[in-house]
């Protein structure tokens, strides 16, 4: 079976990458391979990442309060370069719950809040791979 690769990236212009290393490191442990961006990567250079990595997952974490801005407009640029289908794009962070339904519309498939166990994250993903190939 193909391991798991997932990009974790930070968005925009926040500067704490705590919450990101622990789900890096959650992930990794749990057996996936994954890519770290370093912080404050522009939409751009997050789906160009992605792209060039083949990740299967795309797992944003972010703090500024931009969420509604940059998450959704990750999942444009995928679109446009015709990667979205391939991939699970992910968000988490300090996000109001009332952003989440319209995040999720926008095609996010979920929104992990501060204090979610990693291990829901990794269950998800585990879940909800779109190379259902990897799901045996």
């Amino acid at each position: 079976m193909k391991q798991i690769r997932v990009l974790v990236a930070k968005p925009g212009l926040d500067g704490h990458d705590r919450g990101a290393k622990v789900i890096a490191r959650a992930l990794r442990d749990a057996g996936m391979e994954v890519i770290y961006t370093g912080l404050r990567q522009t939409p751009e250079q997050i789906v160009q990442a992605a792209i060039q990595e083949d990740v299967d997952v795309v797992s944003m974490s972010i703090l500024s309060g931009a969420h509604n801005h940059l998450l959704p407009k990750v999942v444009e640029l995928l679109k446009a370069e015709g990667a979205y289908d391939d991939m699970l794009v992910i968000g988490g962070g300090v996000i109001p719950e009332e952003d989440i339904p319209a995040l999720k519309e926008k095609g996010i498939a979920e929104i992990f809040t501060p204090g979610t166990p990693t291990s829901v994250t990794i269950d998800f993903i585990k879940a909800n791979i779109k190379n259902k190939s990897m799901n045996a």
